[in-house]
């Protein structure tokens, strides 16, 4: 029977090994979280998804193989298999355009020192962040990606970190659940 829904990711080929994992247990694994067949060409970096029947299963597949293609664990990557988290990838440009070099720095802020403000926002919004490339990916669920975005954002757009957690602590005293 042949399958019903097919996608080809692209990922970088520094990526493909985390995708397949020890002895391909990780890719293994995925496949049998979400009832999905994954083939990959480890010179181009294509991954290609395969899935019958359960179009949310074969969808949250496809995301976390972009997950671990942007940068995250395969463990952060399989929160996205059958739960209700979601995946956002952000690039940087679209949020604040400018050369390579201001776009470089302005990740670096999402990041922080030592990397606690991406720590900070995880921590506060219940999120993975992952920058790579020229991009800030998400792991969310529906409740906190909203905040956690607006977040990442305004850290690009040159916000004080200061301010960003003020943000954060505000969203959690109006009551918001933050949670994955």
């Amino acid at each position: 029977m042949p399958y019903e829904l097919f996608e080809t990711v692209k990922m970088p080929k520094s990526r493909v090994a985390v995708l397949i994992g020890s002895r391909g247990k990780t890719k293994r694994k995925l496949e049998e979280l979400s009832s999905v067949k994954i083939g990959v060409d480890s010179e181009t970096g294509d991954v290609e998804v395969e899935g019958k029947g359960n179009a949310e299963n074969f969808y949250s597949a496809v995301n976390a193989v972009k997950a671990i293609g942007r940068g995250f664990s395969p463990e952060n990557a399989m929160l996205l298999i059958g739960g209700d988290c979601l995946l956002e990838v952000i690039k940087v440009s679209d949020v604040i355009g400018g050369g390579q070099a201001d776009q470089k720095a302005k990740k670096g802020r999402v990041i922080g020192r030592q990397g606690t403000a991406r720590e900070t926002i995880e921590r506060e919004t219940g999120s993975k962040i992952s920058v790579m490339g020229k991009t800030i990916s998400i792991i969310a669920g529906p409740e906190s990606m909203e905040t956690t975005r607006r977040a990442v954002e305004m850290l690009l757009r040159g916000a004080n970190h200061s301010t960003i957690f003020k943000f954060l602590e505000k969203e959690k005293a109006q009551g918001r659940k933050f949670s994955i």
